[in-house]
This record gives C-alpha cells, sequence and structure tokens, in this order.
C-alpha cells in the first residue's frame, strides 16, 4: 500500500481503476481534474472508455458530461472520445477526437470563460454535478488532499459532486505539498467579498483540499507522468512578434505608462508565447512579477534566471524536458510558484487591480480590432476561448499575437470581418504579428483599420484589405465602422471554395518578417 495515502479510512478505499470506474453511470456528469495537460486523472478515465466500449458491442449507450478545468490529454478527452462517451464537452478541449466529433454534430460542446465555470457551477447554471474524478499527490493522516500539478476547478469539483473518487499519482513529486493556495472564501451574491489579492504572491487560502473522507467512494493508485507536447524552437515569425511586443514594453516604460519593472505579465499557450518569454530574458530586466493561467517552459528559464521573482497560476503546461527541469528542482520552483483554483487566478477583479499585461494567441483580427481566437471559417471549433477572455476585458493592456498569414500564405490572419467573434474591439489594445504591431488605443475605427492594415497585415493581403476599406468608407450605409456587407465574409467563402483567400494565388506567397519598427 502507498505511503502517499496516510490516512486509514482512506486506505481501506483502495480499488482498482476499473471497479472505480464502474461507480460512474451513464448520463452522469463528471468533473474531473486537469488543465493543460496537467494533474488530469490517468487510470480511470480509460477503465472507464473500456466499460463504455463493452456496453457499446452489446448496443447499451454510456455517454457522460465530462467537465473539466480547461484541455487535459489523451488519456482522458481522447480515450473517452474514442469511445463515444462524451455527452457535453465544458470548459475547453484541444483533442484532436474530440474536435473532429464536436464539428460533426456528434458532441456537444459549451465553450466558456474559465474565470466564469466554478461560480455556474455553484449557480446550478450547468445542472447537477454527480461525482468528482481528481489526482492528487498525496492524502495527509488528516485526510487533506495534496494537489497535484494543477488546481483548476478541482475544489469546486469535491465540495459541488455527491461522490468523489481520487487519483494518488505518486509520479507526482510529493514536494509539491505547500506550492498551493486554495481559497475558500467565494460566495453568491449577495454574500460575495472582495479577492484579497494586492500582489501576485499573496496567499489568500490554505495548501490543500478539504473533503470529508464519507464523501469519498474509490482511491485509485497509480504513477504515471504528465502529458504536454514539446515546443518547437522559436521560429523567424515568433522571434519578430516577440521583438515587437519587448520593445513596445520598452515605449510604454519610457512614456511613463508602466513602472521599469513594468506590471504582472500574462501569457497564454504556445510557441508564440515561449518565444515572447525567451525574449524578456534577453531584456536584462529582473524582479518581475507574473498573474497568468498556466506556466510553460518559457516561465521556467525566467525563474532560474530572476527575470521572474514570482509566478502565480493555476496550472503547468510543462514540455516532456521541462517536467523533468522542474521535477529535479521542485524545491527551488516551490518557492516562487503559487498556484490557484481557476476562478482565483483568472479573477476579474484581481487582474484589473493588479493591472496585468496580457499577451494571447487568436486565429484571426479584423480591420476594426476584434478577435476570433476560436474558430475557423466561423463554424470550425479549434479548441475554446479558454482564459484569455478574462484578461483581454480586464487587463491594463490586452494584447493579442499572431502570424500574419497561416496556411503558407493561404489564409490572412487579417480580415475585413472576422468569422467568429470572441474578443471584440473594446477589448483589443493591442495587435502584432511579425510584420509589426498596431497600438489601437485612442484610435477610432478608421483609423484603427488602416493602423491594422499597415503594421500588421501580410504585404501579400495589404492592398486588398485597403481596397474593401477605401470602397466601405464611400459606400457604406454608416460610416463610423465602415463594412461591405455583401462581401465582409467573402475571404472566408473564397478560402472554402478555392482553398485560398487571395485573389490569385500567387498573391499569397508568403514574405519575410520585418525587423520591429
Amino acid at each position: 500500500m502507498s505511503t502517499r495515502i496516510a490516512h486509514a479510512g482512506l486506505r481501506r478505499k483502495v480499488m482498482s481503476a476499473r471497479d472505480a470506474a464502474a461507480l460512474i453511470r451513464p448520463g452522469q456528469n463528471v468533473g474531473m481534474s486537469g488543465f493543460t495537460g496537467a494533474g488530469y486523472p490517468k487510470a480511470v478515465p480509460q477503465a472507464l472508455a473500456a466499460l463504455m466500449g463493452e456496453h457499446r458491442a452489446r448496443g447499451e449507450d454510456f455517454r457522460i458530461g465530462v467537465w473539466t478545468g480547461a484541455s487535459t490529454a489523451p488519456e482522458l478527452d481522447g480515450a473517452l472520445a474514442e469511445a463515444d462517451g462524451i455527452e457535453l464537452r465544458l470548459p475547453y478541449q484541444s483533442d484532436p477526437v474530440s474536435r473532429a466529433k464536436i464539428n460533426a454534430g456528434t458532441m456537444e460542446y459549451i465553450d466558456v470563460h474559465l474565470s466564469h465555470v466554478a461560480q455556474m457551477v455553484w449557480e446550478g447554471f450547468l445542472g447537477h454535478l454527480d461525482v468528482a474524478l481528481v489526482e492528487v499527490s498525496g492524502i495527509t493522516e488528516d485526510g487533506d488532499l495534496i494537489p497535484s500539478s494543477s488546481v483548476g476547478n478541482n475544489k469546486t469539483w469535491i465540495d459541488q459532486a455527491d461522490a468523489v473518487i481520487l487519483e494518488v499519482n505518486s509520479w507526482q513529486p510529493l514536494e509539491l505539498d505547500g506550492m498551493h493556495d486554495i481559497y475558500y472564501g467565494t460566495a453568491l451574491p449577495p454574500h460575495r467579498q472582495p479577492i484579497m489579492i494586492t500582489e501576485p504572491g499573496d496567499r489568500i487560502g490554505v495548501p490543500r483540499f478539504r473533503c470529508p473522507p464519507e464523501k469519498v467512494v474509490a482511491v485509485v493508485e497509480t504513477h504515471a507522468p504528465d502529458r504536454n507536447s514539446a515546443f518547437k524552437d522559436p521560429d523567424a515569425e515568433s522571434q519578430a512578434i516577440a521583438a515587437h511586443f519587448i520593445e513596445f514594453l520598452d515605449r510604454e516604460v519610457a512614456s511613463g505608462r508602466i513602472p521599469p519593472g513594468l506590471l504582472p505579465l500574462q501569457s497564454g499557450v504556445g510557441n508564440i508565447a515561449n518565444a515572447v518569454l525567451a525574449g524578456l530574458a534577453d531584456s536584462g530586466r529582473t524582479g518581475l512579477t507574473a498573474y497568468t493561467e498556466v506556466l510553460q517552459d518559457g516561465m521556467l528559464d525566467l525563474l532560474e534566471s530572476g527575470t521572474i521573482a514570482l509566478a502565480s497560476a493555476t496550472a503547468f503546461s510543462l514540455s516532456p524536458a521541462g517536467i523533468e527541469r522542474f521535477n529535479d528542482n521542485v524545491a527551488f520552483f516551490r518557492d516562487r510558484i503559487v498556484l490557484r483554483p481557476q476562478e482565483i487566478s483568472n479573477h476579474p477583479e484581481v487582474i484589473r487591480r493588479l493591472g496585468v499585461i496580457a499577451s494571447n494567441g487568436m486565429i484571426e483580427a479584423d480591420i476594426y480590432g476584434n478577435v476570433n481566437s476560436t474558430h475557423v471559417m466561423g463554424s470550425r471549433i479549434q479548441n475554446g476561448i479558454g482564459g484569455s477572455g478574462d484578461f483581454a476585458r480586464n487587463a491594463y493592456i490586452s494584447t493579442f499575437v499572431t502570424p500574419s498569414t497561416a496556411k503558407g500564405g493561404a489564409l490572412s490572419c487579417i480580415v475585413p470581418m472576422v468569422s467568429h467573434v470572441d474578443h471584440t474591439e473594446h477589448d483589443v489594445d493591442v495587435v502584432i504579428t511579425e510584420q509589426g504591431l498596431a497600438d489601437l488605443r485612442g484610435l477610432a475605427p478608421r483609423r484603427r483599420a488602416a493602423r491594422i492594415i499597415d503594421q500588421c497585415a501580410h504585404p501579400a493581403y495589404r492592398p486588398m484589405l485597403h481596397d474593401y476599406l477605401e470602397r466601405a468608407t464611400a459606400g457604406a450605409w454608416g460610416r463610423h465602422t465602415p463594412h461591405l456587407l455583401g462581401e465582409a465574409l467573402s475571404w472566408h467563402q473564397r478560402y472554402i471554395e478555392t482553398g485560398t483567400m487571395a485573389l490569385t494565388p500567387a498573391a499569397a506567397a508568403p514574405a519575410r518578417p520585418t525587423a520591429p519598427s
């Protein structure tokens, strides 16, 4: 029996993953731990998928609602989707099997701001939560649960579910104990109180989850690693975007709009975000802070170098090499990292108070600054909005980054009108591509459009965008935000029909990124 389970009563509830999976019934809603491939249950979902397959072979339907913190990994999302076992998924996913089923209309999916999920469950908006399936690093003698590499919505799942299934993963370092800050002070209106965080490192909760032992119906012992994809080395486009971003921060400091030590930083997930972090490492700054939702490999670099002194988040999103680095030096990072529930890491009040500088990726932006971060060609979900809306709406400065083209130049990421809106022009301060940076603050719509086209659009698409803007300005029904409604989405339709947004294939040839201005 594992020494990770110090509570005598819970040791008696240890069972196999299959026996634990059998406690989950068709039609139930299951809140599962996990956030960007960190801290998700590894054994029970696979056993549950096998049971679902057996039911299907007998002609019986076995599907459940799957609620998580954010995306997970193939052992959870992939396995259950392959078994056709997910009726409804929320609030964020990145699994290719799930994505295909969602876009085929065979799996329902609700895309939710990550800060909203816990309160929506408490408010009863999402229905009843039957089971919580949560990975932990260990269980104390008193029955407290030591969180693992993500927090996400686990506190709410444990509190709200009728029954709790625990996976105790001995692969997770026990030295994680003490890194977490689990806040139990949230309440529903009219009883809400301020979230008393005034610095990114403030601790307002306790280091472990609380769970009545009688609520736990099963404990499963595992020893399995988290799984995230390795990041690509920064390419020329990512490096150019990072250079534009760092130069922008330098200008903001020089103008006096932000202090020399900057303000707390938030960084989305992905290769561009890692390139931006690498750029910060080369900037010579020290003692910075981060108030974000995930910590990537680049953040470990900044913590080790002293560029960032402290980082607050809800989860890790580390490559295999990054996980190895972290696990080899947990004590060092534990003193410099705070992991919180995502309702706190992404809390609008805290983000606004701290003055966070936000940087998030996108699929496309239009000439007026509206951003689509979730849908391809307007109707096909890619992943979800995640926490980008939490930060964009409330940040001191909200930036969005993307290469100017995709699919080898066949797609322009700057378009006349986005095919789906996740972040309106009111929440977007700065747009950055490898071509340049458009600071939209203080600009009326037509001036925003000219700046985005000139600074961010790919040269192959700039003439087409200027032509659209000129004709819209001359002939639109209204001139405040001029659009030609009959062709505003024609670029997307042309891509669907011909495979390119360009009027001629030659116009889509990519150009080299320009140096920062």
